[in-house]
């Protein structure tokens, strides 16, 4: 099968009937990598500030994972939400490890790394120097306050999708955003940056 017909392939079902038809046949659990690989690759690099070889790293850990507890999986639930939930756990894990153990480091920025959704992109020079500058305050924040502002602003998540993610009432996510988004400013303003997080 080339690389064409396998995306036509996966791209015949939703994520939910992908991961049933999956458990009687492993060929169709490469799809669901191959819809996610870069999208969680990318997530991954924005919360916890990995190269691109210890995401790729975390991203297999969270698969194994995914196709472990698939069985599992509630289908009342987003497929989307429940895969972000694994691989933000398995992220935030390797990061506390990599905390105590003395080994984070600076990460080169990839300047696709805060590209919104539709990979828009304005003046390269303008966009590599707000990134840079958004990699600077984020990396300042409490992770509970980076966590949500990378959900809601980068991911592009609902408040009821991260309510999901982060297994927390919508409330206490709203009231999160709002406290990230003033600690995020005051940093921000401290360093006479400028930004607008609506």
């Amino acid at each position: 099968m080339t690389v064409q017909e396998k995306k036509e392939f996966c791209s015949k079902w939703a994520d939910s009937e992908v991961a049933r038809k999956s458990l009687e046949d492993l060929d169709y659990f490469s799809c669901l990598y191959g819809r996610y690989e870069a999208k969680m690759i990318r997530y991954i690099r924005r919360l916890v500030f990995v190269s691109q070889e210890e995401a790729e790293d975390i991203l297999q850990e969270s698969f194994i994972k995914v196709w472990r507890y698939l069985n599992s999986f509630d289908s009342a639930m987003k497929f989307s939400s429940w895969i972000y939930r694994i691989v933000h756990n398995e992220a935030i894990s390797f990061w506390r490890k990599k905390k105590s153990f003395g080994k984070d480091q600076q990460v080169t920025l990839d300047e696709n790394l805060y590209k919104n959704e539709s990979g828009e992109t304005e003046n390269p020079a303008e966009t590599e120097y707000r990134d840079l500058l958004t990699h600077e305050v984020l990396d300042l924040l409490p992770l509970k306050y980076r966590t949500v502002l990378v959900l809601r602003f980068m991911e592009g998540m609902s408040y009821g999708d991260i309510s999901d993610v982060l297994k927390m009432p919508e409330g206490t996510v709203a009231t999160q955003i709002n406290r990230a988004k003033k600690a995020f400013a005051k940093i921000a303003g401290k360093k006479h940056y400028s930004f607008d997080l609506q």
